[in-house]
């Protein structure tokens, strides 16, 4: 049997921002300069860092809320950034020069994400009950992929009949897109026909975070909840294929390991749990932080397994996977 990945703490930055960390992500490698770190804060700035000591390259202003989400470019040339003030900020990773600046109503940018080609930047939509599509070569809106309402719902109907997005993946080969709403509901859409495939059931509480096993022709979905749970789906065949608990409070954030084989959670319990998808269990428990834990992400590819965890107590955790 396959001996399970293992974590071990390398470093931590305690006051990494001033206020709440919200969001982590990590750039990828480019020819001239490994993969880098960027956090978001409720103190309105994205901070980059560089492994494996987490020293900070650049601060980066230019929100007046805090910033709710970071995605980077999968070329590791540029990010985006996105806070409470509804605009999203795209921006070069080394120079910090602003690309765009894209603008959407209250309430409606939650996370981001890439596509797996560069091509499109998916923008969870909040209470827009959408997920929003920005072209990265013009940075127009190209696409609203909506979410159906139940049948029956008038549209002057406010009472829950519209969804509120918070979470947003894109599959391995860039042909589906999976949406968490806040009534526990996840929506997967066929993004090149722009078209709503099926709603995928079993959690009751909000879906914080989303996130494919990373094989090219991945079905498999891993989401995590406010019910405390994690569910594993066949995105295609409609069906929870396992679930996984043990924190003691939300989940609000799930990532998954280079290899597909772990899956990493961080929890308002205030705990970094590392699971084993074979094993339906968390093989391990790290307490670092003292408050909750907003995101993990695993770095990508590359030598030497590396998770970041940021949290409610303003710092950053840095481990060593193995």
């Amino acid at each position: 049997m396959a001996k399970s990945m293992k974590l071990a703490g390398l470093k931590s930055v305690e006051n990494a921002h001033d206020e709440s960390v919200w969001t982590a992500t990590w750039v990828p490698a480019t020819g001239s300069r490994p993969p880098l770190l960027l956090t978001g804060s409720l103190d309105e700035t994205v901070k980059v860092w560089r492994p494996d000591e987490l020293d900070l390259v650049r601060t980066n202003t230019g929100h007046c809320l805090g910033v709710v989400s970071v995605a980077a470019h999968p070329s590791g040339v540029i990010a985006a950034s996105a806070a409470l003030d509804s605009f999203v900020r795209v921006f070069d990773v080394d120079t910090n020069a602003t690309i765009a600046t894209l603008e959407s109503p209250p309430s409606e940018v939650w996370q981001m994400q890439f596509d797996p080609k560069g091509t499109t930047l998916a923008v969870a939509g909040g209470g827009s009950a959408s997920i929003k599509l920005w072209d990265t070569a013009t940075w127009r809106l190209v696409a609203t992929l909506s979410i159906p309402r139940p049948e029956g719902s008038k549209p002057s109907d406010k009472s829950g009949s519209k969804k509120f997005v918070l979470s947003v993946a894109w599959s391995p080969d860039g042909r589906r897109l999976a949406c968490g709403s806040m009534d526990g509901t996840i929506s997967v859409f066929d993004v090149a026909r722009a078209k709503f495939l099926h709603h995928l059931e079993g959690h009751y509480m909000p879906v914080r975070s989303l996130v494919f096993s990373p094989e090219h022709d991945s079905r498999k979905l891993y989401s995590a909840s406010d019910d405390g749970h994690v569910h594993i789906h066949d995105v295609e065949g409609k069906a929870i294929i396992g679930a996984m608990s043990g924190h003691t409070g939300w989940v609000l954030s799930v990532d998954v390991s280079p290899d597909g084989e772990a899956i990493a959670t961080g929890s308002s319990d205030k705990t970094v749990r590392l699971w084993d998808f074979k094993m339906r269990a968390a093989i391990q428990v790290m307490s670092k932080h003292t408050d909750q834990v907003w995101a993990v992400a695993f770095r990508p590819g590359g030598r030497g397994g590396r998770l970041a965890s940021v949290s409610d107590d303003k710092s950053i955790s840095l481990y060593h996977c193995s």
